[in-house]
């Protein structure tokens, strides 16, 4: 008997493991690709890459974690847009949330990184709460309609993060599960996107 405790109880912790070191399915389709879960696997951003698969957002309107409108006009002021798609329920995206934090505070003016909490609508308090233990200081969006709407239902997996330009046009690749090395593997991403756009490269400040 202690010893199918002790499996059991070894089974529970190999999976969390596993869990918190990849991505969460949102089970929207059935038949789903496993998730990437490493930088790695997924190919460095270019102009044309598998973040368009997921629509664009070039006419939407978007409600913010507090209550305020977001819609394409704010993509347009800035060169690109990061967007990290979370869920409350996903372990790797709270994880990762505190290094997403610092990255965003370590842009230029030009790039700003925006966040869609999937499950935050009526979870308003909580996504706050984890929001602020981050110290994640920017937008986050809630839900929308237009072009917002159609991207939702097209997210997989959380984490997702993709890359839009000022036009509203995803660019490169959708950068898939939790990330080793998060601000290398987004600075890269931005950078291929800017240079690729004709635009000057970016580092981050200190």
């Amino acid at each position: 008997m202690k010893n199918w405790k002790f499996f059991v109880s070894l089974f529970s912790m190999i999976l969390m493991f596993s869990l918190l070191a990849s991505g969460c399915s949102k089970n929207n389709h059935a038949n789903e690709p496993s998730a990437p879960t490493d930088e790695k696997e997924t190919d460095e951003a270019s102009t044309t890459g598998t973040a368009s698969e997921l629509g664009s957002l070039q006419s939407f309107s978007a409600t913010t974690l507090d209550g305020s409108a977001f819609t394409e006009e704010d993509l347009a002021a800035k060169d690109i847009t990061i967007i990290n798609f979370w869920a409350l329920t996903c372990g790797p995206c709270i994880v990762e949330m505190p290094v997403l934090a610092d990255f965003a505070k370590s842009l230029p003016d030009t790039v700003q990184v925006i966040t869609v909490c999937l499950d935050g609508t009526g979870n308003e308090e909580i996504a706050q709460s984890l929001l602020e233990e981050a110290g994640y200081e920017g937008i986050t969006l809630l839900s929308g309609s237009g072009d917002f709407e159609n991207v939702i239902y097209n997210i997989q997996y959380t984490p997702t993060t993709v890359l839009v330009d000022s036009q509203g046009n995803f660019v490169g690749n959708a950068i898939i599960g939790g990330q080793k090395d998060l601000s290398g593997t987004f600075l890269s991403a931005v950078n291929t996107a800017l240079k690729n756009s004709g635009k000057a490269e970016i580092s981050l400040e200190e």
